[in-house]
């Protein structure tokens, strides 16, 4: 498999957002290219971290982060510290693909748990509570307890 050059990677993002009825603005391919290279869900202030050098401000990068949740491009979690991550939907998974979240209780730091797979037979017991929405182990990160 080839490596896809800068501009084949911006091709096939603005083809993504006009796809999904979305202009395809300079912040917009930034914010989507930061979230594609991100292998955990990041903070709004993570992103624009990087792109405000870059030339774009923070309520852009906000905007446009919500933009693509609302798209149904990215989700946006809230892992039980009042701070909302985003990361991109899978596209294998367009019923959102739920996987659970590991945080580190010490740290803080985020990783998603991609191949655990949840029986169906708890996915049944939890009808009964209502519909689950995201899926929380909290704990202490080997760097942590290393």
């Amino acid at each position: 498999m080839t490596k896809e050059s800068d501009a084949e990677q911006v091709q096939r993002l603005r083809e993504t957002l006009s796809k999904a009825k979305l202009r395809t603005t300079a912040a917009r391919i930034a914010v989507l290219r930061k979230l594609e290279s991100a292998a955990t869900p990041l903070t709004h202030a993570e992103v624009a971290e990087e792109l405000v050098p870059l030339g774009f401000d923070k309520a852009t990068v906000f905007r446009n982060l919500v933009d693509l949740v609302d798209a149904g491009l990215a989700w946006r979690t809230e892992l039980g510290d009042h701070v909302w991550r985003f990361e991109l939907q899978d596209p294998s998974h367009p019923d959102r693909g739920d996987h659970p979240h590991f945080v580190c209780v010490d740290c803080g730091s985020v990783t998603c748990l991609h191949d655990v797979t949840i029986p169906g037979t708890a996915r049944t017991g939890w009808e009964q509570a209502g519909r689950v929405t995201e899926i929380l182990l909290k704990g202490h990160c080997k760097s942590c307890i290393g």
